[in-house]
């Protein structure tokens, strides 16, 4: 872990989805804990990772899960909480 999530918190679409037994969310989860920002262009990773070492701005990352599903994260600037997401519901 890079950095902490704070207080953990899930949309109500990542929350049926999970309910439903079509998400689990941990990898993912683990992965932007980590560092690893996911399926976003190079200036977005560059952007995140400036973030992390400054601790001065959101950290943001999306993963394809599959075709028809994408899963965001967002820690904000403080790094206390995290929310998992779905595009559609930003």
């Amino acid at each position: 872990m890079r950095f902490s999530p704070g207080q953990l918190v899930l949309t109500a679409g990542v929350h049926e989805l999970i309910q439903q037994g079509r998400l689990n969310p941990s990898m993912y989860l683990r992965r932007h804990l980590g560092g690893d920002w996911g399926d976003l262009v190079e200036g977005d990773r560059q952007l995140n990772d400036a973030a992390l070492a400054s601790g001065q701005d959101r950290l943001f990352s999306s993963y394809q899960v599959e075709s028809a599903l994408q899963l965001w994260i967002i820690t904000e600037w403080d790094r206390s909480v995290t929310t998992l997401l779905l595009p559609s519901e930003y």
